[in-house]
């Protein structure tokens, strides 16, 4: 199989929002992206067992454990370790790799129950406490007195803080505050407020449904789903997210009491009724990647501006 082959074998409409703004292939999930999997495997072993199990977003952070095992493994083989600070209390040291460049001081690694990767200028501040497996991408940060559990994916140039459990971040989010986050999956470009947090388990422990465009229903996603938000999307302070809340692209989440269970693309607010104006919807967007010192690009506007204009004409049914 080549990588185009291996591109159709993916339900991309099934894996919205997440393949709303990149293909399938260029979805984190362990450390590397597929396509970057499929780059780093020798040819005669690129079996990619995982590619084939993701037909929804949901399998995202439910595979992610056996996908940070297997990407530690391929991506520290024959390589030593950047040195472990000795400030830095740790549990199983052979199963923790650092990259050069990356700081840390006066924290916990518990590798003992999976392995735990820190990237090239990926900085881990004091009293942060990690349980593997878990990965920090290229120039993430993990904020003081962060509780994070495995398994966990920082994707690069995320910022991470406050309670986070089985969560994938595909890269240049933030979480940097307190509030709850567990078995989610977050876009690129997201930013949630402090106080955010979203439910991962039901009141009863029943089977979480979460809301599927593509099929414009419900569909069951197992007993736990926290939260699945698309690229562009933030919360305001203290938004509270129901179990297995799914957000769509560019959207701006504010409002009292627990979200719908389905926020649709470029909404304003949290009811789904209200629409981002376009032009305050770019300019926004534009002021968050200044943030992390990167432009809007116009191609970026472009693709934008197709899944704005789209938002109008899907049908939505709570």
């Amino acid at each position: 199989m080549d990588i185009l082959q291996l591109e159709k074998a993916f339900f991309s409409d099934d894996l919205l929002p997440f393949t709303a703004i990149r293909s399938a292939l260029d979805i984190r999930m362990g450390i590397l992206t597929f396509r970057e999997k499929w780059a780093y495997t020798p040819a005669a072993e690129r079996i990619l067992a995982h590619a084939r199990l993701i037909r929804y977003p949901w399998h995202i952070f439910q595979y992610n454990a056996e996908a940070l095992i297997e990407d530690f493994a391929l991506l520290t083989a024959g390589r030593i370790s950047w040195p472990i600070p000795p400030s830095v209390r740790t549990s199983s040291p052979e199963n923790i790799f650092i990259e050069e460049g990356a700081r840390l001081q006066h924290c916990l690694l518990n590798a003992s129950t999976g392995p735990i990767y820190i990237g090239r200028h990926a900085e881990i501040m004091e009293g942060a406490m990690i349980r593997g497996p878990f990965a920090a991408c290229e120039g993430s940060t993990v904020k003081m007195g962060a509780k994070i559990f495995g398994a966990t994916t920082l994707g690069p140039y995320t910022v991470a803080g406050g309670e986070i459990k089985n969560t994938v971040f595909l890269g240049y989010s933030n979480k940097g505050h307190d509030g709850y986050l567990g078995d989610a999956v977050i876009g690129e470009w997201c930013n949630l407020g402090a106080g955010c947090s979203a439910s991962n388990l039901k009141n009863n422990a029943g089977e979480v449904k979460v809301y599927h465009p593509a099929s414009i229903g419900y569909l069951n996603a197992g007993m736990k789903c926290g939260l699945l938000m698309g690229d562009y999307s933030r919360a305001a302070i203290n938004t509270s997210f129901d179990t297995g809340t799914v957000v769509g692209i560019g959207c701006n989440v504010f409002g009292e009491g627990l979200t719908p269970k389905y926020i649709p693309d470029f909404s304003w607010g949290q009811d789904g009724l209200t629409r981002y104006e376009w032009d305050k919807a770019v300019r926004d967007i534009g002021n968050w990647k200044k943030l992390k010192n990167h432009v809007l690009t116009e191609e970026e506007i472009l693709t934008l501006k197709h899944i704005f204009d789209q938002s109008y004409n899907k049908p939505f049914h709570s």
